[in-house]
């Protein structure tokens, strides 16, 4: 079986809208989510033959929502997503990824330096433990933890000033009910689910937008 991730017209062009130059950069980055990170557990191998769609143009889009030039901490990275996919699409953008497990920032930082990502600082750590470390004007997340849970994780990271994005499903809106309070307590000001990718993306992606400060 080969591991060669083929896109799809309509992916190669949303690709290109979101990537620009930087499109042969993000087919080595899914180069690596197909080999390395599948064999190391990062993700399964149903999701090869959707890595595009599915995953790496669904964070990308994101990129969209954020200010030129902002300091972005990802939580949970994981396999890099969304936090690969916006340095690679934004490399006006200063990231950190956040990962807690010594495997998953191994590979994170093969990829950062086989990319030559200077825009990317990889931390090992649970987010509540490097909130002293991480003063962040964005701070995002993917298939972390449910929004009431999410919203102590990521909302610290900005000090009081900033926007959280945490990319959802469809059950967006009924998360953001159930964590209003948490969400105002943690100085959350205005909360909104967003969808981006509408023009580019045959599957727009939702985000939870947590305005604080």
């Amino acid at each position: 079986m080969s591991n060669e991730v083929e896109l799809t017209a309509e992916e190669s062009k949303a690709a290109r809208t979101v990537f620009g130059d930087r499109l042969e950069l993000a087919e080595r980055y899914v180069q690596h989510l197909a080999t390395s990170g599948m064999e190391r557990g990062l993700l399964g191998p149903r999701e090869v033959p959707r890595l595009w769609s599915r995953h790496v143009l669904n964070c990308a889009v994101v990129a969209g929502l954020i200010d030129e030039g902002a300091h972005v901490a990802d939580v949970g990275s994981g396999a890099g997503l969304p936090g690969l996919t916006l340095a690679l699409a934004r490399p006006d953008l200063e990231m950190t990824l956040i990962e807690p497990l010594e495997r998953r920032c191994i590979w994170l930082h093969e990829v950062v330096e086989d990319l030559g990502l200077e825009n990317v600082t990889v931390m090992r750590g649970r987010a509540e433990q490097l909130v002293d470390q991480v003063n962040a004007d964005f701070a995002t997340a993917r298939a972390v933890s449910a929004l009431t849970s999410l919203a102590g994780l990521t909302i610290p990271l900005l000090h009081g000033k900033g926007t959280v994005l945490a990319i959802k499903g469809r059950s967006a809106a009924e998360e953001v009910e159930k964590a209003a309070k948490v969400i105002r307590r943690l100085g959350g000001k205005k909360t909104e689910v967003v969808t981006v990718g509408d023009d580019i993306l045959s599957e727009p992606t939702t985000v939870v937008r947590i305005n604080v400060g």
